[in-house]
């Protein structure tokens, strides 16, 4: 479900998140149990589901919460860009479950869903990815709750619901509370190196072959996990266009000076191996880039893992990040 552009929404972003905070509210019974059920309000409304699932087949995003979570999954969709994240348990639990999709919900097999014999599947991809699934002939197998992504720095109240509808709430609540605790110490760490500074982002979406660069502003991936620990992105997109594009835009590199000309410093996407990807290569290459004033000052920093999209792996980015600043207190 990767590309080299991010998702987009061009729906109404502020009513799928008053949905995140709206799940899980019903039970038919108070005692819980596999064959009690509950009402669980997902994307596509109000869905009977079981209150303590059993066999789960999980898609998209709900697939890292979920493996962490250690939910009860009978098969996933692959999830390619989230392993250099995983740590060994995690990677293996993924290795040993059935893939009954692919990277894109239109490579869902709906016959290896159906072996699954799951209780509960649980989708996790964008909205406007809905359209290449048959949701039909998946709730003909199992009841369905829709819990995709609205914007990158959702991944937070994405995670709580999933885990909800998979019975598994509490653990997702441990990794929130560790992860906060670590963001806040480093917040603290930081606070005198990164008083006043503006930092700038490059992320790794660009298209070489059109000319642009990808400038990702408060709330995006390569963002939102820094900002958790102080680091402050000035400015904003010119024209919101939902999704990511309220929070990332695609200049031509002609307009790198202006963009990101008045930054004091800039972070910028590097893949799991530390290099950076092709399209931010072309930034990082380009004489623009070393006549910016942030550039010329020895303030540029690479940051791993900007993908993250669960508590325990933005951990890791949490630590990455940690790295990659730690100049700014001489270190």
């Amino acid at each position: 479900m990767r590309t080299r552009k991010p998702w987009r929404l061009a729906g109404a972003v502020a009513a799928a998140l008053v949905l995140a905070t709206a799940c899980g509210s019903g039970s038919d019974e108070e005692s819980g149990g596999a064959s009690e059920t509950r009402v669980f309000e997902a994307d596509n409304g109000k869905v009977t589901i079981p209150a303590d699932p059993q066999r789960v087949v999980a898609t998209g995003y709900a697939v890292p919460v979920l493996i962490e979570a250690e939910a009860k999954l009978v098969g996933i969709s692959s999830w390619k860009r989230g392993l250099p994240l995983m740590s060994d348990e995690d990677r293996k639990t993924y290795d040993g479950l059935t893939k009954v999709a692919g990277e894109r919900a239109a490579d869902t097999n709906y016959e290896a869903v159906a072996k699954a014999d799951p209780d509960l599947i649980v989708i996790g991809v964008p909205k406007p990815a809905l359209a290449d699934l048959d949701l039909k002939r998946l709730e003909s197998i199992a009841p369905v709750a829709v819990i995709g992504p609205t914007v990158p720095d959702a991944w937070r109240e994405l995670a709580e619901r999933q885990a909800d509808a998979a019975g598994k709430s509490g653990v997702v609540a441990e990794s929130k509370a560790a992860y906060e605790k670590k963001a806040a110490d480093l917040k603290t760490k930081y606070a005198d190196a990164l008083s006043g500074v503006k930092f700038g982002h490059v992320g790794a979406y660009g298209d070489i072959s059109a000319g642009t660069f990808m400038r990702e502003f408060g709330g995006s991936w390569g963002t939102n996990i820094a900002q958790d620990m102080g680091v402050t992105y000035y400015g904003e997109v010119k024209e919101k266009g939902g999704g990511s594009d309220d929070v990332s835009e695609y200049p031509s590199i002609e307009e790198l000076p202006e963009s990101l000309g008045d930054a004091d410093a800039i972070t910028y996407t590097v893949e799991a191996d530390g290099k950076p990807a092709a399209e931010v290569k072309y930034v990082l290459d380009s004489k623009l880039w070393k006549n910016l004033p942030a550039v010329k000052d020895d303030k540029t920093f690479a940051l791993k893992y900007t993908e993250a999209a669960t508590y325990e792996s933005a951990m890791r980015t949490l630590d990455e990040i940690d790295k990659a600043l730690a100049p700014l207190l001489g270190q």
